[in-house]
């Protein structure tokens, strides 16, 4: 059995694949693959560099986006309790004169102009954050801004149009917070015309 060199199967093996090999260009074809390999080792090395700074620079996007959004939801939070305070702080004189009418040893009639002057300084606080209340009794019934609870026969006033208001609806500039409940106006003599 021949044992062959180490040159002879490479040879072989070349061969084998389809490769001819020139023998006096061993060398030369050794310094190839020795600087092909070093190049390909250097282009890994360097697409691992590349790719270990992208996932630390993708790291430190995250952590941005998710220190931004925690930043976000604690100055939504601070921002509704700022507002939230502006607007209680309004009706604190409110409920301090609700407080001393109760508190209060006096007539009905005296309590009922104290109730009355309460009700004012609360529509001045509705005002001063411009609310507004949703004209209802004589308007048109308009379904947007009304809610109808029943109808009451009336000759004296236009047929659906509102006749009472039970209780008051309010709006923000133009969004309606809640709508007035009303009773709207049956008139016989003009729904038959």
């Amino acid at each position: 059995m021949e044992i062959m060199t180490e040159e002879q199967n490479m040879q072989v093996e070349d061969q084998a694949a389809g490769i001819a090999v020139d023998p006096s260009l061993d060398g030369t074809v050794s310094q190839m693959d020795t600087a092909t390999a070093q190049q390909a080792t250097a282009q890994i090395d360097q697409l691992r560099q590349e790719r270990d700074q992208l996932q630390d620079r993708l790291a430190r996007l995250q952590a941005e986006f998710d220190n931004a959004r925690k930043r976000q939801e604690r100055e939504k939070a601070e921002f509704r309790d700022y507002t939230t305070g502006a607007v209680v702080e309004q009706f604190l004189p409110v409920l301090d004169n609700f407080s001393l009418a109760l508190s209060a040893n006096a007539s009905a009639e005296q309590l009922r102009a104290g109730v009355e002057l309460i009700v004012k300084q609360m529509d001045e606080v509705l005002r001063n954050l411009q609310v507004q209340a949703v004209a209802a009794v004589g308007e048109p019934f308009d379904p947007r801004v009304h809610e109808a609870l029943g109808s009451v026969e009336r000759a004296d006033m236009p047929d659906q149009h509102v006749a009472e208001e039970i209780r008051r609806g309010y709006r923000i500039r133009e969004r309606l917070l809640r709508p007035a409940l009303v009773r709207v106006v049956s008139n016989p003599t003009q729904s038959e015309a």
